[in-house]
């Protein structure tokens, strides 16, 4: 009698430990079609350099990549890619004329080292855009000078 229960449940069980895909359709990755993205949108900027010649070492005007050679490319110009000039110390800002700070983003660190320049030593604050800031130690006011796209300062996450 078990040995009969056994066998008529033989086939059910083996279908059940069965693999549920099926082999044939398994390949391997390297013949799986590649998707195209052609077409979807700009092409993205040539921040890459040409790379060095065979033979040679490459110097960072042939190897640098992204910001790094972006920065290097606007040196090269004479733009200061990151604006990186110090702010007007000749005065102290006030309410009714602060220092300006130009800025494509709508927030940005500043550090002010008080006026005449190195007065104090340099306090760091963010700057946001519509909103002015005082500084701590030496009372300069200070205002963004936004020139970004309107909509940047909207963060979608």
């Amino acid at each position: 009698m078990f040995s009969r229960a056994l066998s008529a449940a033989r086939p059910a069980t083996t279908r059940a430990l069965r693999p549920s895909f099926n082999p044939s359709s398994l390949r391997a990755f390297s013949v799986t079609p590649c998707a195209s993205s052609g077409g979807h949108g700009p092409p993205p900027p040539g921040l890459f350099g040409p790379g060095a010649k065979p033979g040679e070492v490459p110097g960072i005007a042939e190897q640098s990549t992204g910001l790094e050679r972006l920065q290097y490319l606007g040196d090269a110009e004479g733009i200061d890619i990151f604006d990186t000039a110090p702010l007007d110390s000749s005065r102290i800002g006030t309410k009714k004329d602060p220092i300006l700070v130009a800025s494509p983003a709508p927030e940005r660190l500043v550090g002010c080292t008080g006026s005449p320049a190195d007065s104090h030593d340099v306090l760091w604050f963010p700057l946001m855009k519509g909103r002015q800031h005082r500084c701590l130690e030496c009372g300069s006011v200070y205002q963004m000078d936004y020139y970004g796209e309107e909509h940047d300062d909207q963060h979608h996450h």
